[in-house]
């Protein structure tokens, strides 16, 4: 088989960008995977999926501002790119920036001006293009000819979309029913939907529910083998070195071998979350045996999905958790209500909001551990917290979004001096008919420009949701917003009548 050129990838992006529709999305993903040989099936689906097998190799936009001239003919290979990023990735030490540019240039040099487009979206990571999971899930069964539900339990049991894929349009459905829950091996974990309240995530849900606190920690999934412990977070990266003491907790549980879902989270005395800040610093940090001088995480586990040589994915919730209850101390557990009244469902998600945590998650009693996917049998509700800000400036857009004004500068204002504090970014939330409507209002205010970002009289008001807000010492007030996305504009406010800096402090956690 001919080594796939890249430029064939560059056409099934745009071809995959360019229709609204799944089934068509599908067949074109399919095609591609049937084109290419099997060491090159991991690379084309993360290619394709926006993703890097490598997940980070250490260039921004810097790196990309300035490219080489296009070549005039295609000769890249996909394997070809995969190494050159693999070799980028490695740049380490003084002068890495420098050199990682170096080699970003000798790269893009030999590219023709197509497969630049892709690679500086794909770099960017703005390659959004609709091959999401389920589209790829779909597109591989279609290649493969193998049905869609044993991919999708593939990819759960192997926590790798690109693995299961390999295997699928290698060795069908006989390699494909080879995968199984190891212990050691991270699955993708289980996701959750949003409802707006507590009782139309109830309204969602047949009978009693479980009501657990959600929290604003690391997301950890905790393998156990004969008192060996290994911890993987959310992206299924393997943090166990850097959490001896959490180690320590979960290798003292009574249990032969365990798979469990939980949540690190950094307390103080009282019982309060710390700022997420803290508990993310102490998760990423190497410390000594025992985690002395830092702060440190709580454990509150909330799912089991193995236990004592029994996999437990298929199982109902309420099974799942009675195991899990069977084995964990109560101190351990994420604390559970299951009701089936809105009201005590209310109370308890109004509890602890008012103990410093995100909101709740409302569970299905009789939903199996559907890992990877978000669907009805997990909902979360959390307090929307909405300010009216001010856009400062506001950058052009990359990729779908060229030719639009995207990235807004938000700024609150300052009473005390009468100017404007900004808070950080966001071009979260913007539809296309948004995006051309800033696009020329923001001209009209235009006060001066650099090469990305145009700077605007502070005049438009723009009413902005977001998850919290946390300390910064990026940002002059000290403060930034958590997950912030614009709801609307509002013309009806004057900029004198937006939100003022102090109004966002006091909403910030305590220093640390």
């Amino acid at each position: 088989m001919v080594n796939m050129l890249l430029t064939e990838l560059a056409g099934v992006s745009r071809t995959v960008s360019q229709t609204s529709a799944r089934l068509a999305k599908v067949a074109a993903l399919a095609d591609a995977l049937r084109s290419a040989a099997a060491d090159e099936v991991p690379v084309v689906v993360a290619y394709l999926s926006g993703e890097l097998p490598q997940r980070q190799i250490g260039v921004g936009w810097a790196a990309l501002r300035s490219v080489p001239t296009p070549a005039e003919a295609s000769s890249l290979t996909v394997l070809a790119v995969d190494k050159a990023f693999s070799q980028i990735g490695a740049v380490a030490g003084k002068g890495s920036a420098a050199e990682r540019k170096r080699l970003v240039a000798e790269l893009f040099a030999v590219a023709t001006a197509d497969e630049q487009y892709f690679l500086v979206r794909l770099l960017s990571g703005e390659l959004r293009q609709g091959a999401l999971d389920g589209v790829m899930t779909d597109a591989v069964a279609k290649a493969a000819e193998v049905p869609g539900g044993e991919v999708r339990r593939a990819v759960m049991l192997s926590g790798s979309l690109a693995m299961a894929a390999q295997a699928a349009l290698v060795g069908g459905s006989d390699a494909l029913r080879e995968f199984g829950l190891q212990v050691g091996r991270p699955l993708k974990p289980m996701l959750a939907s949003s409802e707006a309240s507590i009782d139309e995530a109830l309204g969602r849900i047949d009978g009693a529910a479980a009501v657990e606190w959600k929290l604003d920690g690391i997301r950890v999934q905790a393998h156990i083998a004969d008192g060996q412990v290994r911890l993987f977070t959310r992206s299924l990266d393997d943090i166990t070195d850097r959490l001896p003491e959490v180690v320590t907790a979960l290798a003292a549980l009574p249990v032969h071998d365990a798979v469990f879902d939980g949540e690190l989270i950094a307390l103080r005395a009282d019982g309060r979350p710390y700022a997420f800040q803290d508990t993310a610093s102490r998760a990423a940090s190497e410390v000594d045996a025992h985690g002395a001088g830092t702060v440190p995480l709580s454990v509150f586990l909330f799912d089991a999905l193995h236990l004592n040589g029994t996999d437990l994915i298929d199982l109902a919730d309420a099974e799942r958790h009675a195991a899990l209850a069977s084995v964990v101390p109560a101190a351990m557990l994420m604390p559970r209500l299951v009701t089936d009244d809105p009201g005590e469902a209310t109370a308890f998600f109004r509890d602890a909001v008012a103990l410093g945590h995100e909101g709740v998650v409302v569970k299905s009693l009789t939903t199996p551990y559907a890992a990877g996917r978000r669907g009805a049998g997990w909902i979360k509700v959390k307090p929307r917290h909405t300010l009216d800000l001010v856009v400062l400036a506001v950058e052009w857009g990359h990729g779908r979004r060229h030719g639009w004004l995207s990235n807004l500068h938000l700024g609150a204002r300052d009473p005390e001096t009468g100017g404007w504090v900004m808070l950080g970014k966001t071009f979260k939330g913007l539809t296309d008919e948004m995006l051309t409507w800033q696009t020329e209002k923001l001209l009209a205010l235009e006060d001066r420009r650099d090469d990305w970002t145009v700077y605007v009289r502070p005049e438009l008001v723009v009413e902005i949701a977001f998850d919290g807000v946390q300390r910064s010492p990026r940002y002059p007030g000290g403060v930034a917003l958590r997950f912030a996305r614009v709801l609307r504009y509002r013309e009806d406010k004057q900029a004198t009548e937006a939100d003022t800096i102090d109004a966002v402090t006091a909403l910030a956690p305590p220093a640390g």
